[in-house]
């Protein structure tokens, strides 16, 4: 039991974490493979730790709206200075999070 709790523990800072990275690699801009792979690495903890059986729909729903609303916000408000790169920031810790509970959700439906 102390390692589900360790494990949960380390998906809600990996979460509060890669917000706070993404708002920040988004306002500074920096150009770099490293930053993006951070983002996409951060994601993909959020979405294996961070995520219970019975908050996956909610984190899909929520998750496909970020998605769709960053995508399409930054391209909109790409003129207004920070504001496109933080999105685009975002969508790279959301893509990879939503696409791995949506997996493990199939994989569950499947199963069941």
């Amino acid at each position: 039991m102390a390692k589900a709790k360790n494990l949960d523990f380390v998906g809600k800072w990996a979460f509060l974490a890669g917000v706070i990275l993404a708002v920040g690699v988004g306002v500074m801009n920096p150009a770099g493979e490293v930053w993006t792979m951070a983002l996409v690495a951060i994601g993909l903890v959020v979405g294996l730790l961070n995520v219970t059986g019975r908050e996956v729909t909610s984190f899909l729903m929520s998750g496909a709206v970020l998605i769709i609303a960053s995508a399409l916000g930054g391209n909109v408000m790409s003129a207004i200075p920070y504001v496109g790169p933080v999105f685009q920031a975002l969508l790279t810790i959301f893509v990879p999070a939503t696409i791995i509970v949506a997996v493990r959700n199939v994989f569950n439906l499947a199963r069941n």
